[in-house]
């Protein structure tokens, strides 16, 4: 009896604290703001929800979900600062087109056109450039978007890190589907389309500072041809892309949404030995690390079996899986049934526990 009160008051004061307004309470930006956990959340509603609130703003899905001239867009905008530039499986390049691409598919549109922003620093190597460049064009010529519009400025040395990237995306949304991590509902099925992790660790690894030596590459890929395929299956709810804060961050945005809890299994999360040993070596749980070819779906638990062999008949979807179910309660809440057979709350990163991967 005390222990489940217990874990009554800690849910209970987990409630109350998601019910205070959010505040920033430090003085200057931190890393942690950019790491897509709590401080990142509290950074948007508090500063930049709270600037410019608006009806299609404040859903903060991975598009907006527009209508113009009787024709219904999605926009979404992404910002690249990953380092190291180039990395085994990619480069920012094909980071920034794949990633605006996903934005757009998990939202259930159809991509069509990329702006591009360029910020460089002042000795930054033509030739890396033009690798970049390349990059580019061939990620958007594969998935049949055209970038239409662009920017280039160039910062002092030492003000920038060699080379951001920006890039903007519109797609096209049939006027019938209606998406959205908000619908997510009790008996529910949670997927995830394949492997977690990988990006993160590789770009990790790319690094230099860890001395493991890996084959790892990065997981980025367009996923528009995957979510297509998926949204031919009824019941298809929501599908999010785990970026920054991973899986995880996904789940817990789903249960907030939707004021419903997500359980998950942790032996169903696929993931590799080697993206498992890294993170073993770091502390670091794999839910939380960055992918940038892999989402999380939330469908109809009657069309699960359905869904996954959706995925699977897709050779990026070759390893997706059941994780999880949607319940009722404890609302706003992610448990993970650990593989040792305890339960644990999964909440949102605090802190910055990963270097910067995206």
């Amino acid at each position: 009896m005390s222990t489940l009160r217990t874990e009554e008051d800690v849910l209970d004061r987990i409630e109350r604290a998601r019910r205070r307004k959010p505040r920033v309470r430090e003085e200057r930006v931190t890393a942690a703001h950019g790491a897509g956990g709590k401080a990142t959340q509290t950074l948007v509603d508090a500063v930049f929800v709270d600037a410019f609130r608006n009806a299609l703003l404040e859903p903060l899905g991975d598009a907006a979900d527009l209508v113009l001239g009787g024709t219904r867009l999605a926009m979404t905008t992404d910002s690249y600062v990953v380092s190291p530039l180039f990395f085994p499986g990619g480069n920012i390049g094909d980071l920034a087109v794949n990633g605006t691409v996903n934005d757009l598919a998990v939202a259930g549109a159809t991509p069509a056109y990329l702006s591009c922003g360029f910020i460089l620093e002042e000795g930054f190597p033509i030739t890396d450039l033009r690798r970049i460049v390349t990059s580019m064009r061939e990620c958007a010529d594969a998935v049949g978007v055209t970038l239409v519009t662009g920017d280039t400025k160039v910062v002092g040395r030492g003000s920038g890190d060699g080379c951001y990237v920006n890039t903007t995306g519109i797609g096209l949304l049939p006027t019938d589907r209606a998406l959205g991590i908000h619908t997510a509902r009790p008996g529910d099925a949670v997927l995830v389309s394949g492997p977690v992790g990988d990006h993160g660790v590789t770009v990790m690894l790319a690094r230099g500072e860890l001395d493991i030596e890996s084959d790892l590459v990065s997981d980025t890929a367009p996923l528009a041809d995957l979510c297509a395929r998926l949204l031919a299956v009824p019941g298809v709810r929501a599908m999010r892309d785990a970026t920054r804060g991973g899986v995880a961050t996904v789940l817990n945005e789903i249960a907030r949404a939707a004021e419903v809890s997500v359980v998950v299994d942790e032996d169903a999360v696929p993931v590799r030995d080697e993206v498992r040993g890294a993170c073993e070596l770091l502390g670091i749980d794999p839910l939380y690390v960055a992918c940038e070819g892999r989402f999380v779906a939330v469908v109809d638990g009657a069309y699960a079996e359905e869904a996954l062999a959706a995925l699977r008949g897709h050779p990026q979807g070759a390893q997706a899986a059941v994780i999880g179910k949607v319940g009722p309660d404890p609302a706003g809440t992610v448990l993970l049934n650990t593989a040792f057979g305890g339960t644990r709350i999964a909440d949102l990163l605090v802190g910055d526990p990963l270097p910067r991967i995206c």
